[in-house]
């Protein structure tokens, strides 16, 4: 139940398989809690996240399964993401603290980490309807397991490669064209897309990395790389609106001057980061390279 689909076996079998081991893992999770519940959304999540990827892959051959399904992980995730979503911004400050450039930048920075931490707390203490949001959370991932049964593809060698690389080509194309909109636009909307688009790409490398190990292996490395630099990058954005929303949050004064200093300084460098290793990622032509995904399944399959 590994995140990989084999090309030297029916393709709508692996698929199946393949998704129904990331919801059953979120499953698993949430239910088990073996690092209490905050940890098992957060790793749950994730799980989602993979199965999303993995049906953006075949959108093309299943377009009604592939949006209805991904509404109801989507809204699986998004009712879970409260809490998680103040706890990343408490990582976001304890961020920039190894990032300060002073002691008074780090001082300041160690006061908003305190505050966004009573935040949190505040919020985890209210939201007392947690438990029963993971029950239900559950019960959706076991009905996405059960549509897995409508799923089916021609499972041709053929028809399979063209599909494959079709999803692959789609993805490739929406991240050169994040790329160059990245290159003109700062709003944070563009870098959030170039995200989604990296995290993709490392998910379709992970399912497909059974026909050229090394070539995507070192590929898979650089995606993640440009999915963490990105991830710093989203989630100073999120604590900017945070700010906007609550003001309050903060002291104001020079406590929050420090605070936006460290940020627009550390996001601006970020985002220069997230361009260079984006720019190579994404370089090669996306009909080309997917093109060669085709080839190898067509290898691989015999």
């Amino acid at each position: 139940m590994a995140y990989r689909i084999r090309p030297d076996r029916p393709f709508t079998r692996e698929l199946r398989k393949t998704a129904a081991g990331e919801l059953e893992r979120a499953i698993a999770l949430i239910t088990e809690q073996p690092e209490g519940l905050h940890e098992a959304i957060h790793q749950a999540r994730r799980k989602l996240k993979r199965a999303r990827a993995l049906y953006r892959l075949v959108a093309a051959d299943a377009k009604s399964f592939q949006k209805r399904e991904n509404a109801r992980l989507r809204d699986i995730a998004h009712a879970l993401s409260l809490a998680r979503d103040a706890t990343a911004l408490i990582e976001t400050a304890a961020y920039l603290e190894d990032h300060a450039l002073n002691a008074e930048e780090r001082e300041a920075l160690a006061h908003a980490r305190t505050a966004l931490t009573a935040r949190r707390d505040a919020m985890a203490a209210n939201e007392t309807d947690l438990p029963q949001k993971a029950e239900a959370a559950v019960e959706a991932c076991r009905k996405a397991v059960r549509a897995l049964d409508e799923l089916s593809f021609d499972d041709s060698r053929q028809t399979t490669a063209k599909r494959i690389a079709g999803g692959w080509r789609s993805n490739l194309s929406r991240g050169k064209d994040a790329v160059a909109a990245c290159r003109t636009d700062a709003h944070e909307e563009v870098f959030h897309e170039l995200r989604k688009c990296a995290q993709d790409y490392s998910m379709h490398l992970a399912l497909l990395r059974d026909l050229w190990p090394s070539a995507m292996t070192a590929k898979l490395a650089e995606a993640k790389a440009l999915v963490t630099v990105l991830g710093h990058e989203h989630d100073l954005a999120l604590l900017v609106a945070l700010l906007d929303r609550e003001p309050d949050v903060l002291n104001g004064g020079a406590e929050l001057a420090h605070l936006l200093g460290a940020v627009i300084r550390q996001q601006q460098a970020l985002r220069r980061e997230a361009l260079e290793i984006a720019e190579h990622l994404f370089a090669d032509p996306p009909k080309a390279e997917a093109g060669i995904i085709e080839t190898l399944w067509l290898k691989a399959g015999r």
